[in-house]
């Protein structure tokens, strides 16, 4: 009869509500599928951010690490992805300026994400490793815009959330965003 009364509660409850009720119980079995459901969104996205996927790889544990520590602030009114997403990016940027003040002299190692891309991976293709190579030169707030809306498809509001911006901000860099793909899309189609 309880496990019955559970099946209803849950039944009642969002999505995000259940995520929320699970991770404050620190349910194991539901944070184990959590993680399996959103690792490689999360890893897509910290390899777009952070041009570096042994960064990356490091940055997703961290970000697991960080959404147990305060499952209690998660209130399931709102969508889990961008409270993941939000706590990822925060960690990064630390991440990157961390690395900024303990090399100062030394450039920027800029290693290209579609070296590590799961999307050039799968995708053999010529246009995709065109697109690729496109969205990675791209500035970083770009491609971060972009890569939310069309890869993570979050909404405006959602990426404002993750990025701290207002909306028109988010609005301005996707619009902007997708005006600069298209010229090196454009420039490479060209140069051949």
């Amino acid at each position: 009869m309880a496990a019955a009364l559970m099946a209803f509660a849950d039944a009642l409850e969002s999505e995000p509500q259940v995520i929320a009720r699970c991770l404050r119980r620190r349910d194991a079995v539901f944070i184990d599928r959590l993680v399996e459901q959103y690792h490689y969104r999360l890893l897509r996205y910290l390899v777009y951010l952070t041009a570096r996927r042994e960064q990356a790889e490091d940055l997703v544990q961290d970000t697991w690490m960080r959404v147990l520590e305060r499952a209690a602030q998660y209130d399931g009114r709102s969508r889990f992805e961008p409270w993941l997403f939000s706590i990822a990016r925060n960690l990064a940027i630390d991440e990157m300026r961390r690395r900024q003040r303990m090399e100062p002299d030394e450039p920027a190692e800029r290693v290209a994400p579609e070296t590590y891309s799961p999307f050039v991976a799968a995708a053999k293709s010529e246009d995709a490793a065109r697109i690729a190579a496109a969205l990675a030169a791209l500035e970083a707030f770009y491609r971060e815009a972009l890569v939310l809306r069309f890869q993570e498809e979050l909404s405006l509001d959602e990426i404002a959330q993750v990025t701290h911006s207002p909306v028109s901000t988010v609005a301005s860099r996707i619009h902007r965003g997708l005006a600069q793909l298209r010229a090196h899309l454009e420039g490479s189609k060209d140069a051949k």
